[in-house]
């Protein structure tokens, strides 16, 4: 992978080729104030004014050249403004000609990030560094840009190289470098205090044995945030096994565990003075003599009972038990992440997260960060109405209600029912992955929301 803190640095003058940037509302003026061998390079390469347009344009002496990009408000870049041209301009160094790259510093960096554990590209391009004078800014950008390559990282390994062991491997090399406390419950101990957890996973191979991961770090004075993250390394669907298109993507089932580590390392990096308790529940849902079967009946940590309608609903389940540890701690915040169910992509697309939240407050935060970080979420609502789907006549709930309606909400309505009503509580059911690519998004795994419940962390506790 490209060294993304490579990619962005400070400007002292130095040599760099020159970014024009022009909106729709200003072109026809400036293409007018060009000199005529820049109006026959832009008509040559048939520049029009929308948006990721762009063109080269010729300089005094022949090695000399510029570019210049079409941006949708030259006033107010994106995070995606230059995404572009990071990704097509040859390898050098650049510089915004009479301005500041500004959000656009992110997308610079993840338009040239790589996924290449398995395959290089040899006609890559090198890199293409951006200089920038707001020095102070550099350093949150890289580690914006660096948690969402993590996220991109883990998603985009597949399951045979991922399993819930080198999810502990990643929360035990962030515990290391930042000297947190890490404790793994697996085994017995995980039977008989996470019997959710357990039985989700008590199928896998023994490489992929189940197990609760827990990071403790800072200050205990300090508010404490719980940070829980869906880990399902691979998802067969258990008995209730899905068709071949529905698994061909489930190496990505362990994108909540994802953004929950790059949420956790961003906190850490930061200093942010909370008490930050990470929880990954990491199992494999898979097919074996001893599988959880429908009809089953679990006993979760709360002590409340599930009768199991749908083995393949099995994210919320071992969700629920590290949601009761977390409250049993009485933390001040919970934000939970999950790639859990095909009903929030059916209503909201791939590109847009569900949000759900049991305080209005909070829910109103992580609106506004998402749109100001430019990583936006959609508010779904906990539908009280829809309560009665989660009835079992021989248990406390389903898992999964019949009759395929509303079954992101009811998914949440299952999770909120291990969250205290007086804790703020807010749970993202994200796709963690881009079917088609867009400027400084491939396609692959992806963070998404990650930014917008960042933003809210710093902006109530840094």
């Amino acid at each position: 992978m490209t060294d993304l803190s490579a990619l962005l640095q400070p400007d002292k003058g130095q040599s760099a080729r020159a970014i024009h940037l022009v909106d729709s509302g200003g072109y026809d003026a400036w293409l007018k104030a060009q000199p005529p061998r820049h109006r026959t390079a832009i008509a040559a390469q048939k520049l029009t004014p929308t948006a990721f347009s762009s063109a080269i344009l010729p300089g005094d002496k022949a090695e000399d050249w510029s570019v210049v990009g079409v941006v949708a408000d030259s006033a107010k870049l994106s995070s995606w403004c230059l995404a572009r041209l990071a990704e097509t301009l040859p390898e050098g160094t650049y510089r915004v000609e009479g301005g500041e790259p500004g959000a656009a510093m992110f997308g610079w960096m993840t338009a040239q990030y790589r996924f290449e554990k398995y395959r290089k590209d040899d006609k890559a391009q090198g890199p293409r560094v951006l200089l920038t004078s707001e020095v102070t800014k550099i350093e949150e950008a890289v580690r914006l840009a660096e948690a969402t390559a993590l996220v991109r990282d883990l998603v985009n390994t597949p399951a045979l190289d991922l399993g819930p062991g080198e999810l502990e491997a990643n929360a035990e090399k962030l515990a290391k470098k930042h000297d947190a406390a890490l404790t793994v419950t697996r085994g017995h101990d995980l039977e008989t205090g996470y019997p959710m957890i357990h039985a989700v996973g008590m199928a896998a191979d023994r490489k992929h044995a189940p197990r609760l991961i827990e990071l403790v770090w800072g200050n205990p004075k300090h508010p404490r945030v719980a940070i829980v993250g869906k880990g399902v390394c691979f998802d067969s669907g258990g008995l209730d096994i899905k068709p071949g298109s529905g698994m061909r993507l489930m190496k990505k089932d362990m994108g909540g565990a994802a953004h929950a580590l790059a949420l956790a390392r961003l906190v850490i990096e930061h200093r942010l003075p909370i008490r930050l308790h990470m929880l990954i529940p990491a199992v494999e849902n898979a097919i074996s003599g001893n599988a959880m079967r429908p009809g089953d009946i679990l006993k979760s940590r709360k002590g409340l009972t599930v009768e199991i309608t749908n083995t393949d609903a099995e994210g919320r389940l071992i969700l629920a038990d590290a949601l009761a540890k977390a409250v049993e701690d009485k933390p001040q915040l919970i934000i939970d992440f999950a790639t859990l169910t095909g009903a929030a992509r059916v209503a909201l697309g791939p590109d847009l997260p569900a949000m759900f939240a049991n305080d209005q407050g909070l829910a109103d935060d992580l609106l506004a960060g998402g749109t100001a970080e430019d990583d936006p979420v959609w508010r779904l609502p906990l539908w009280q109405g829809y309560g009665d789907m989660l009835k079992s006549d021989i248990a406390d709930l389903n898992n999964s209600p019949d009759g395929g309606f509303a079954g992101a909400v009811t998914a949440a309505l299952f999770l909120e029912k291990f969250v205290p009503g007086d804790t703020p509580w807010a749970h993202f059911d994200t796709f963690a992955w881009r079917p088609a690519a867009k400027p400084g998004r491939p396609k692959g795994g992806d963070a998404l929301g990650l930014r917008a419940a960042w933003a809210v962390l710093k902006s109530r506790f840094g």
